[in-house]
């Protein structure tokens, strides 16, 4: 058996799932049985960890593990020398500041002289030094939201999704220290062998990060309506084109990136676009 790149991931959760889900995509097949610690791929030189997620960061700077999917968040509370290799758009996230919804707030000089629950003190740390600010940090391990409500807290540092929780605990965000998101991570002192592998694993996840963040898009359009269309429509080159049986009307195929969807198709019926289909992309080799 040839050397194996090891990769560590969330032992449950939905980051789990996710990180489970991007390996699948790259065409990545794990036997992930129930309650297992480590898992081999069948068709690539990887072996998967099942770690705690506060623990991955160490665990890879040490050389346990070479790379891991883990929340940026946890990279920056842990401060490990960590190269980060690729974010992956997904477990989307943000590090807030929370005060009881009734509280009156100005600004940051709020927080001058406060106390503060949180699971992060050393991003939050980082922020009130960035921002010369002096707070009494109360280290919780869980349930922060709580805090203010039993008297530990005057506010809270935590992460927020959907900001659902700080609702239910009375809570609203003022602050935010962080935006974070999935992202891969590596030691950075690998073999070269191990390197060579992920140099192939890398090409694989960019070819489906690409595809997700773009679609591909097919229209039909009178012919002296190409060239403008061609100056609207992004594409990879330039728009491929083909003439329909009907005389005078042409297609054109191309690649649009989803946070340009709608401005561009706004654009395509302005000049004279019509039947525009949009399909997904299932992989993108660039």
């Amino acid at each position: 058996m040839g050397e194996k790149l090891k990769i560590a991931v969330q032992k449950s959760g939905r980051l789990k799932e996710d990180s489970l889900k991007i390996l699948k995509e790259c065409g990545i097949s794990i036997d992930n049985g129930k309650d297992q610690l480590k898992a081999s791929a069948f068709n690539f030189p990887l072996e998967v960890l099942y770690l705690r997620n506060s623990d991955i960061p160490q665990y890879v700077e040490d050389g346990v593990a070479d790379i891991a999917i883990v929340g940026e968040n946890v990279v920056i509370e842990k401060q490990k020398e960590l190269e980060i290799l690729q974010k992956l758009g997904f477990s989307k996230c943000r590090l807030a500041m929370a005060l009881p919804k009734d509280v009156e707030y100005n600004g940051l000089e709020y927080f001058n002289g406060k106390r503060i629950a949180t699971s992060y003190p050393n991003s939050l740390q980082l922020f009130l030094d960035e921002n010369n600010l002096n707070c009494d940090i109360h280290v919780i391990s869980g349930s922060v939201e709580i805090a203010p409500n039993i008297g530990l807290a005057d506010g809270i540092c935590d992460l927020v999704s959907s900001g659902s929780t700080l609702f239910k605990n009375g809570l609203r965000e003022v602050e935010q220290i962080l935006k974070s998101e999935a992202c891969l991570v590596a030691n950075k002192n690998m073999s070269g062998i191990k390197q060579a592998i992920l140099d192939r694993l890398m090409f694989r996840l960019k070819s489906v990060l690409a595809a997700k963040n773009n679609k591909y898009i097919l229209l039909n359009a009178p012919n002296e309506k190409v060239n403008d269309i061609i100056e609207v429509l992004p594409g990879m080159k330039s728009p491929t084109i083909m003439p329909l049986a009907q005389e005078g009307w042409s297609s054109l195929h191309s690649v649009i990136n989803e946070n340009d969807f709608w401005g561009v198709i706004d654009q395509l019926k302005l000049n004279g676009a019509e039947g525009i289909l949009i399909i997904p992309i299932e992989k993108m080799v660039l």
